[in-house]
């Protein structure tokens, strides 16, 4: 590790960038605790400073997917949903209800996600799941098994099985307070396989990561991918608005859609996405502060509500992002895929699944 830091710490006009195989080695001592706190956190904070370059992401990378848990599993195609793992604290998060949508409608589908994680401490897909009752805490083997069972096909898997060596560096997360590359690599892990195709679905604001995304999930080895710029980040895109995805099948090259909610026959929401409650935020000498289990339990309910067919945002939010994703999956107009995904909520096959 030394010097791998004597390159990429010397300051911002003498900062070297470093080999894949040097960001390999830096990140696997890492993640086998062979290195001090001190010279880890310096080791990611200086290639966030300098900025890492592709070669470095892919070396970190690397050293993460041999930490990860994977397994291939009896389905010919599956959907990894990998929403940002810090979470929301602007909107109630819907997300975390797509993949029984996604099972209802035929594609077997995995969310990922942990409990908690810096620099956002949101509200995350597992605080949303445990507060609808779900077991997030289930083993390899027993997602795997709700993945492959037809009246299921869907399941969490939470980081803290999925990838172990990673989870273990939360703490550590939390001392360097700022994003480092980890929060980018976590979403592109692929820890499971399908037979025939693997699909990832994640989301981003910023411009330039569109093209970083589709390079992970390449060399992680999904066949497909779909990254949507999306509310905070995540994989639904404003209501209100146009916005923007980019997709890959095998070895195409990028492709950039234009997308609006009128293609999925949503038209003048109320909002981008669902709102907070009012009574679940608080503002102290300007700073404001949110609730994060009580809004967890919100979205929960919204969520449930949503899968029994009740109509509002949250309905048009599964509708919307399962469209886009349903079409990029099955390669359909996005206006059929919303269709059949409102006979799925509004016939209670969605729920159904949830509930199994």
């Amino acid at each position: 590790m030394r010097p791998i830091l004597q390159k990429i710490a010397t300051g911002p006009e003498l900062s070297k960038d470093i080999s894949i195989d040097e960001a390999y080695s830096g990140a696997n001592s890492v993640l086998r605790g062979e290195v001090n706190p001190v010279q880890a956190g310096l080791f990611f904070i200086a290639l966030r400073m300098k900025r890492e370059t592709n070669d470095e992401l892919l070396g970190v990378q690397r050293a993460l997917l041999e930490a990860t848990q994977q397994t291939e599993v009896a389905v010919d195609e599956l959907v990894e949903v990998t929403d940002p793992f810090n979470g929301y604290a602007r909107g109630l998060p819907i997300s975390a209800f797509l993949a029984p949508v996604m099972a209802a409608c035929g594609v077997p589908t995995v969310c990922h996600g942990v409990k908690a994680v810096g620099p956002k401490y949101g509200v995350t897909q597992h605080k949303v799941l445990a507060a609808a009752g779900y077991d997030v805490n289930l083993s390899l083997a027993s997602v795997a098994d709700r993945i492959t069972e037809s009246d299921i096909g869907w399941a969490y898997l939470d980081q803290s099985v999925s990838c172990p060596g990673l989870h273990q560096l939360l703490e550590l997360r939390d001392l360097m307070v700022k994003r480092t590359c980890l929060t980018t690599i976590e979403v592109a892990l692929k820890p499971f396989s399908a037979k025939k195709r693997t699909h990832l679905l994640t989301g981003y604001v910023h411009k330039p990561y569109p093209p970083i995304y589709t390079m992970l999930a390449r060399h992680a080895g999904y066949q497909s991918a779909m990254i949507v710029r999306g509310v905070e980040g995540g994989v639904i895109p404003s209501l209100q608005q146009p916005s923007k995805a980019v997709q890959f099948y095998e070895d195409s090259a990028d492709k950039e859609l234009r997308i609006e909610p009128a293609m999925a026959g949503i038209e003048n929401a109320s909002h981008r996405a669902l709102p907070l409650p009012a009574e679940l935020t608080s503002s102290t000498e300007g700073n404001e502060t949110i609730n994060v289990d009580a809004i967890a339990d919100a979205a929960a309910r919204a969520g449930e509500a949503a899968l029994r067919g009740n109509r509002g945002l949250a309905y048009d939010s599964l509708v919307y992002s399962g469209a886009l994703l349903l079409a990029h999956v099955k390669q359909k107009p996005i206006k059929e895929c919303a269709q059949f995904i409102r006979a799925v909520l509004d016939s209670g096959a969605a729920e159904a699944r949830f509930k199994t």
